[in-house]
C-alpha cells in the first residue's frame, strides 16, 4: 500500500503581540515528510478511546507507521478492543524532541495476513518485541502491560486529522493541521 498524504496542510499556530492574535503565514507549515518521519521515530504513544457509556479511557502504548497507517496492538479482550469494536474513533498521542503530534482517525483490526506480517516486522524492527504470525493473530513471549497477554490484534488506524504542534522556537510557528 502506498504512503498517504494529506490533501491540505494549514498553519494552526495562534501568537498573540499585546494581546492582539497575530495571524500565522497558513502556509509557513511544518512538511508532512518531517512528520511522518517523528511520528514513525516516536517510542511511547498514548491511545483515547471512548468506552461505550462515553467515558475516555487512555493508555501507553507502542505504535509503529507502516503504509500511511499507524498500528497499534491489543489483546482481544481488553478494554481498548471492546471500545473499538463499539466505536472505531481513536486519538493517539506523542511527543518528540521537537514536536508534539496528534492524530486523530478510526481504527479497524487487520485481518490480512500479509499486513500482520509488515507490521509484525515494523515491531520487531522498531522495538525488538518478536513477534510472530500464527493461525491469524500475533504471538509474543510477553507483552506490555496495557496490550494484555498473546494473542494480539493488530488495529490499522486511517488518519483523518494530524496535528504537528511544535514546542520550540523553531517549530512553534509553524504549527501545522493536516487534513486527510
Amino acid at each position: 500500500m502506498a504512503e498517504r498524504t494529506p490533501r491540505s496542510a494549514v498553519n494552526c499556530t495562534d501568537q498573540w503581540d499585546d494581546n492582539t492574535r497575530q495571524p500565522a503565514d497558513p502556509s509557513a507549515v511544518i512538511p508532512w515528510e518531517q512528520a511522518v518521519e517523528r511520528l514513525a521515530a516516536a517510542d511511547v504513544y498514548w491511545v483515547a478511546t471512548v468506552r461505550p457509556d462515553g467515558a475516555p479511557h487512555v493508555r501507553p502504548v507502542f505504535a509503529v507507521w507502516v503504509d500511511g497507517r499507524l498500528y497499534s496492538t491489543t489483546n482481544g479482550a481488553r478494554a481498548k478492543a471492546r471500545n473499538i469494536a463499539a466505536d472505531p474513533r481513536v486519538t493517539f498521542t506523542t511527543r518528540t524532541r521537537d514536536v508534539d503530534l496528534v492524530v486523530e482517525g478510526t481504527a479497524a483490526p487487520v485481518t490480512d495476513e500479509a499486513e500482520m506480517e509488515r507490521v509484525a516486522e515494523a515491531y520487531r524492527a522498531k522495538y525488538g518485541w518478536p513477534l510472530t504470525l500464527r493461525d491469524g493473530e500475533l504471538h509474543a513471549p510477553f507483552g506490555a502491560p496495557a496490550a494484555g497477554p498473546p494473542p494480539y490484534r493488530p488495529y490499522a488506524v486511517t488518519p483523518e486529522v494530524v496535528y504537528g504542534m511544535g514546542i520550540d522556537d523553531a517549530l512553534a510557528p509553524r504549527s501545522t493541521r493536516y487534513r486527510f
